[in-house]
């Protein structure tokens, strides 16, 4: 009975993980669309520079603290979201 709680136990961490996934990657691509507007037509007038510098702080922290944690989802998901939102800042400072 032990061997199979710790099977359940495995698979409802999984199960977990896949969530944190699927969580992630939805909020870490909602600025996708974002990005590549503002690279196709360089309007960034109407974007606050201050936003996205906090945000990115912010990512890069969360990305440190899911490296502390040995947390795939958190590193993943904020390493890349940490890349798209300084796309943005490099976009911001470019085009004004």
């Amino acid at each position: 009975m032990a061997q199979g709680g710790k099977k359940l136990k495995g698979v409802f961490m999984e199960t977990i993980t896949l969530l944190g996934f699927i969580a992630a990657s939805l909020t870490t691509f909602a600025v996708l669309p974002q990005v590549v507007k503002t690279i196709k037509t360089k309007e960034t007038k109407n974007l606050s520079l201050g936003m996205f510098v906090v945000a990115t702080i912010g990512f890069a922290l969360w990305c440190a603290y899911g490296i502390l944690r040995q947390d795939i989802v958190l590193i993943t998901a904020n390493a890349i979201t940490f890349s798209l939102w300084l796309t943005m800042i490099i976009l911001k400072i470019k085009h004004g």
